[in-house]
C-alpha cells in the first residue's frame, strides 16, 4: 500500500527536500504540494491524501486552523505538525485541531519518513524534542490532578518503556537503549497506552512524570 503525503510549507525550499525524501521510498508518494493553509484546504479535496506534512507558521491561513479545517471535512486524515524548537504557543491549539503528531524540522530523514508511517496507521508519532517540550507543558498544567492511587499491573517491560517515554525519547531511541527491536517498543506503547488509558503519547509521558515512573536521561 502507497502511502499518499501532501506536503504543506511556504518555503519552497523545503517541499523540495520533503518530496524528494519522500519519493526515495516505494511506500511513499507525495500527491500534492501547498504553500499556505488555504491551498492546503482545497488540495485534500482534490488529492485524497493519507498524510499531511503540516507547517504552522505560513501567511495568511495558518497550519493550525487549516488542521482544524481539512479535519472537519476528512476526518480520516492524518495530519503531522513540521514545527521549530521555538513554536510551544502553538503546539497545543495544534493539537486541539486534530494533529496527530508533532516533529521537529530538524529530525533526522529516518525519523521523518518513520513518521508518515507511523501516522498512516493510526500511530502518534512525536520527535524526542517535541514530546520533552509537551511534556513539561502538560505537567505543569496538569499539575493539580490527582494521580491514581496505583498505577495499572505493568510488566517490567512495559515499566522500562514507560520510564523512557516519560523522559521524551522516542520510540527509536528506546529501541536502541534497550537494544530491542523498533515493533517492540511500538507494541510496548500501545499496550501501555491502553492500560494507562492514555489516549496520546504526551498523555502518557505526562502519566509517568504523575506517578514518579520517569527514567534519568544521561
Amino acid at each position: 500500500m502507497t502511502i499518499r503525503v501532501l506536503l504543506v510549507d511556504d518555503q519552497q525550499l523545503v517541499r523540495a527536500g520533503l518530496r524528494m525524501l519522500c519519493e526515495s521510498t516505494e511506500d511513499i508518494a507525495v500527491v500534492g504540494e501547498a504553500a499556505g493553509g488555504a491551498d492546503a484546504v482545497r488540495l485534500v479535496h482534490s488529492a485524497s491524501p493519507d498524510v499531511v506534512l503540516m507547517d504552522l507558521r505560513m501567511p495568511g491561513m495558518d497550519g493550525t486552523t487549516a488542521t482544524a479545517r481539512i479535519l472537519a471535512d476528512r476526518p480520516a486524515t492524518r495530519v503531522v505538525v513540521l514545527t521549530t524548537f521555538d513554536d510551544d504557543d502553538h503546539l497545543y491549539p495544534a493539537l486541539s485541531a486534530g494533529a496527530c503528531g508533532f516533529l521537529a524540522k530538524d529530525a533526522t530523514p529516518g525519523e521523518l519518513l518513520d513518521a508518515v508511517r507511523q501516522a498512516a496507521a493510526g500511530g502518534s508519532p512525536f520527535s524526542g524534542p517535541v514530546l520533552r517540550r509537551l511534556v513539561g507543558q502538560a505537567t505543569t498544567a496538569w499539575r493539580a490532578e490527582r494521580p491514581a492511587a496505583d498505577p495499572p499491573a505493568l510488566t517490567q517491560r512495559e515499566r522500562e518503556v514507560l520510564a523512557w517515554v516519560g523522559a521524551g525519547l522516542s520510540n527509536a531511541e528506546i529501541a536502541a537503549r534497550m537494544h530491542v527491536g523498533l515493533t517492540t517498543v511500538k507494541t510496548h506503547v500501545g499496550s501501555l497506552m491502553r492500560k494507562t488509558e492514555s489516549p496520546s503519547r504526551v498523555r502518557l509521558a505526562v502519566f509517568a512524570v504523575q506517578h514518579g515512573l520517569t527514567a534519568d536521561r544521561p
